[in-house]
């Protein structure tokens, strides 16, 4: 092969590898940490079975907004924004968990300058009220949420508030958001039976895969808990067995999205990732 042949392939090969999905080359600009609210457990035994029985417990509550050469996700939704003026907080699951929230949603994307309407994908990791306390806000978005899903919400007493103008996309798996394997939803069944996790690669911080409730806490990620409410504990020992082999296989990390102490280290927004 001639010296002029050899670079070429180069080019071609170097071209080409820039076109796998989930090359540094993918479309991802920033990445966004919200605050969407505070849930304060009654017994972290509910989740952590075993551990501190009857003592009560924090949690974060975040949602994340990525900017992406071809739209906006917004993933998960919180916490009402309601719920910001109401000083005692809401207490949900028959007095189980209080919900707070200092911030509202509608204020911090109103901060970062963008519009409800601007953000062209929802995405839920699963139907539980602090997760889709607000999906009504964004009317023209399109919601991506697993089938098993919405079925087994819709067919519940606590329908999530869909506008009846959205778009709902019901998912059978993994779904590629964008096309270029840089936003990734990855399905992890078993707290509720169609939930999804997200995995995301940022040109600067890398690979990191947002747990939604697949895991609550860093303790019981390192242990294997699995919460007594969950929908079905084999899929969900599955689940975070999946999500241990992404994390392997991408480098990620690992955001528990309830894990108070984790995300306290990170920068909330107008700060963001990159």
């Amino acid at each position: 092969m001639t010296w002029k042949g050899l670079v070429a392939l180069v080019v071609v090969m170097g071209a080409m590898a820039g076109a796998w999905p989930g090359s540094a080359n993918a479309g991802v600009q920033k990445l966004y940490v919200l605050d969407c609210g505070q849930n304060i457990g009654k017994d972290q035994s509910r989740w952590s079975p075993g551990v501190n029985e009857g003592k009560a417990i924090e949690f974060s509550d975040n949602c994340y907004l990525i900017r992406h050469d071809k739209g906006l996700l917004l993933w998960d939704t919180g916490v009402p924004d309601a719920v910001a003026a109401m000083p005692d907080g809401m207490v949900v699951a028959n007095g189980a968990i209080t919900y707070r929230r200092v911030k509202t949603l509608a204020a911090q994307l109103e901060q970062l300058g963008v519009k409800p309407t601007g953000i062209t994908h929802v995405a839920v990791s699963h139907t539980h009220g602090d997760h889709v306390g607000n999906i009504a806000l964004f009317p023209s978005s399109t919601v991506l949420i697993q089938a098993a899903e919405y079925d087994w919400a819709m067919a519940g007493p606590n329908k999530p508030a869909f506008s009846t103008t959205q778009t709902i996309k019901k998912l059978e798996g993994d779904h590629d958001v964008f096309g270029d394997g840089s936003v990734t939803i990855v399905s992890t069944p078993g707290h509720t039976p169609g939930h999804q996790s997200l995995l995301v690669q940022l040109p600067k911080t890398g690979w990191l895969l947002l747990s939604g409730d697949a895991v609550h806490f860093q303790d019981n990620w390192t242990h294997k808990r699995v919460p007594q409410m969950n929908f079905n504990r084999d899929q969900t020992l599955a689940s975070l067995q999946r999500i241990a082999a992404l994390l392997e296989e991408r480098k990620a990390q690992l955001w528990i999205n309830h894990d108070k102490q984790q995300s306290a280290r990170l920068r909330y927004a107008p700060a963001y990732y990159e």
